[in-house]
Order: C-alpha cells, then structure tokens, then sequence
C-alpha cells in the first residue's frame, strides 16, 4: 500500500490517499496510470504528485491514443530518474 500526496492546485491544499499497486493514481480517468507504474523501481513509501501533472497525464494519454511508458520519468534524482543528458546541446560552456 503506498502513501500518495497530492498537491490540488484548485485549493492550494494537499491530499493523501493510500492506494495499492495495481490500483489506478488519484486524479486518473480510466486507469491509465497505475501507482505501480508510477512508482516504477522506486523503493519509497511515499509518493507525490500534483493535480495538474495528473490531468495532463490524461490529456496526453486521450490524444496519444494508445499505452504510453512511464520509464524513470517519476523517479527522484538520487535514484537515477534524472541523468545529465549526452547531448551537446546541453554541455557546459565553462
């Protein structure tokens, strides 16, 4: 069982649910995210997000049209979600 905070924007409040891992996130319309997939190999009890990354999960996934793959897009940075990119677009000039 996880513990999700969401962060509603509409109310400038947060909200804890406590949901399993086959069970859809808040904020999800039908079921296209799950907290597994969400959590990916994260080893936290606790989960956050915030209504608005929610909805737009949605929008993107009604027009995409088909499963989209979570990968390490959720992941903190300590556990390897976000990796300085090999691009030379994006070196330092320094």
């Amino acid at each position: 069982m996880a513990k999700i905070l969401v962060f509603n924007n509409s109310t400038n409040r947060m909200e804890t649910y406590y949901r399993g891992e086959d069970e859809s996130m808040p904020y999800i319309t039908n079921g296209t995210l799950r907290v597994g997939e969400f959590r990916g190999t994260s080893n936290s009890p606790t989960l956050w997000t915030d209504r608005n990354t929610m909805q737009s999960w949605n929008a993107f996934r009604s027009i995409y049209g088909r499963p989209i793959g979570v990968g390490a897009g959720f992941k903190r940075p300590y556990e390897g979600g976000h990796t300085r990119s090999k691009s030379a677009l994006c070196g330092s000039f320094f």
